[in-house]
């Protein structure tokens, strides 16, 4: 019994490491193995952990790895990277792996890692494919890159509605040694229009005699090649489909948009939505130009100088109340800021909640009102934290009376209730505002709400203090 425990007790004292990957595929690419030995020992990593080592490996190195490494196993890897990474690594390829490696790419991956090749090489790639995978590259190439039909793949199982069961399961047999993507087998008539589709499920275990017709779901969802991607984006997400049938405007099908490509759509379209909320026109990235960077950020700087020219404007108009009672500038920051904030938090949730297309105009003034009521009530207990805390501040630190330093503080808590609830209210309805205008209410971006708030914020607590203080209790 004493052995049992003190061996329990060495087990839990040892801690279990996660094994690097990284590090044992570079260990064996350095190392001497004959090229067989290498892929046994290569062959069963994740394409992810692959495509991490090759960064690390030098340009020889990494020509080793190509020549090492089946065609499908490298396809995978530079699907785990960027276009741009990708595009780079397939350039050092010879021109026949680079071939096979673009041949085993779902279709748009292979579409966009292409267009970051050199164009000479490029086109020797896609001569050495065979027809059909020129054909598919080419197709999806041809759409802009905010339509869906630059997301889609060919790799599906496509059959005719006609066919027994047997049939089918010949046809999907048939095309399986070329396609992955066979969880749902898609149908089309005779003219190649979309009729449905079939789970695999349901035909593997269907009867031989089960009419096919039976099978197939005709009211499996679908979306047209040439919409925008940022118009089905909720189509997509709504449904959990392994994949999504793709038409063109005469509802032949084209391929399909698999979940991986609907996880990536979001991010991206995230990815936007985020750097409009920055105030940029589109997403930045470590590798791009200075003066790109530049051209994207200026045009919302300038709107922005112009905003804060006006405010800077109006808080001179206030210059009397500042020369009476300059203590009162000490808390305009705090005002300011707090405005700000609730304002951009309220841009955030309406933006999150303008996603669904169905929001209906009882809803939407649900909206207003709860924000209204959040930023209302918040600034309630902030403005009554701020009465006690600047209160005291006052009266302790800078020795003014009791009346004089709760007077002060007073103002301040009222112009923080009234600066968080308005800016709650305006952080709701501008996303609204330009959503009804059909504009991108992400371009509502933080930078602008913070602005419109330090202009509302500067207003109220000036005002007030120029009424309460001065007019009222005269503390002048």
């Amino acid at each position: 019994m004493a052995n049992e425990k003190e061996n329990t007790d060495v087990l839990e004292n040892v801690s279990v490491e996660k094994p690097n990957y990284e590090s044992e595929i570079i260990r064996v690419i350095k190392g001497n193995y004959s090229p067989k030995a290498a892929l046994s020992k290569l062959e069963d990593y994740h394409g992810s952990d692959i495509a991490q080592a090759m960064d690390s490996l030098t340009l020889q190195e990494r020509k080793k790895l190509y020549r090492i490494l089946s065609a499908d196993t490298l396809s995978d890897a530079l699907e785990r990277l960027d276009d741009e990474e990708a595009g780079a690594y397939l350039n050092e390829m010879d021109l026949k792996k680079a071939a096979q490696v673009v041949s085993n790419l779902e279709t748009d991956a292979a579409a966009d890692i292409l267009k970051e090749i050199s164009k000479e090489k490029r086109l020797l790639i896609i001569d050495e494919l065979k027809p059909e995978v020129k054909e598919n590259i080419r197709l999806i190439a041809s759409f802009d890159d905010d339509e869906i039909g630059s997301r889609m793949t060919a790799n599906c199982i496509v059959i005719r509605e006609n066919l027994t069961v047997k049939q089918a399961m010949s046809r999907l047999i048939a095309q399986a040694k070329h396609n992955d993507n066979i969880a749902t087998i898609f149908v089309v008539d005779e003219n190649n229009e979309y009729y449905g589709a079939i789970d695999l499920k349901d035909l593997i275990t269907a009867d031989s005699t089960t009419p096919l017709d039976d099978l197939i779901v005709t009211s499996f969802p679908y979306v047209y090649a040439h919409e925008n991607i940022d118009d089905c984006i909720e189509k997509l997400k709504d449904y959990s489909e392994a994949s999504i049938p793709v038409l063109d405007n005469s509802n032949s099908l084209l391929g399909v948009i698999t979940a991986q490509s609907v996880i990536e759509v979001v991010d991206d379209e995230m990815g936007e939505d985020y750097a409009r909320l920055a105030g940029l026109t589109a997403e930045e990235d470590l590798k791009e130009p200075l003066g790109m960077s530049l051209k994207k950020r200026m045009p919302w700087l300038l709107a922005l100088l112009a905003l804060g020219i006006f405010v800077s404007t109006v808080v001179g108009s206030f210059e009397r109340v500042v020369e009476t009672l300059p203590l009162i500038m000490a808390f305009q920051s705090l005002i300011l800021d707090m405005a700000g904030n609730v304002g951009t938090q309220s841009l955030a949730v309406t933006i999150r909640v303008l996603t669904d297309e169905n929001l209906s105009f009882s809803q939407k003034l649900r909206l207003v009102v709860k924000e209204t009521r959040i930023g209302m009530f918040n600034g309630l207990i902030l403005g009554l934290i701020s009465v006690v805390f600047v209160g005291l501040y006052i009266m302790l630190i800078k020795r003014q009376d009791f009346l004089f330093s709760f007077a002060v503080s007073g103002c301040v808590g009222i112009a923080l209730l009234v600066a968080m609830t308005v800016s709650s209210t305006i952080g709701t309805l501008i996303p609204l505002f330009f959503k009804k205008i059909n504009v991108d209410p992400a371009v509502a971006s933080g930078p602008l709400i913070t602005t419109i708030n330090d202009l509302v914020a500067v207003i109220v607590y000036y005002g007030l203090s120029w009424v309460l203080l001065i007019q009222v209790l005269q503390l002048a």
